[in-house]
């Protein structure tokens, strides 16, 4: 299973942040599952490659998005 997500931002500062911030999460994978996760022209982009159950691939790609929603609400606390 293969699935690209790309957050758009307003900005290059914005994008590099959340990249940092939801990164830490592809160093602890289960075998099977590689996640990278790169910005560049205000995007965050993440390709998830998974051989497993779907419901670990689900989750995962649920986990990220909880991860850049906390990270943006994150940002906009601190503005």
């Amino acid at each position: 299973m293969q699935a690209t997500i790309t957050l758009e931002y307003s900005n290059t500062k914005t994008a590099k942040a959340i990249t940092k911030a939801i990164s830490p999460d592809n160093s602890k994978t289960p075998t099977g599952l590689k996640i990278n996760t790169t910005h560049g022209n205000c995007k965050v982009i993440t390709d998830i490659n998974y051989k497993g159950k779907i419901a670990t691939f689900t989750a995962t790609i649920d986990d990220l998005l909880a991860s850049a929603i906390i990270a943006e609400k994150t940002l906009q606390a601190i503005k």
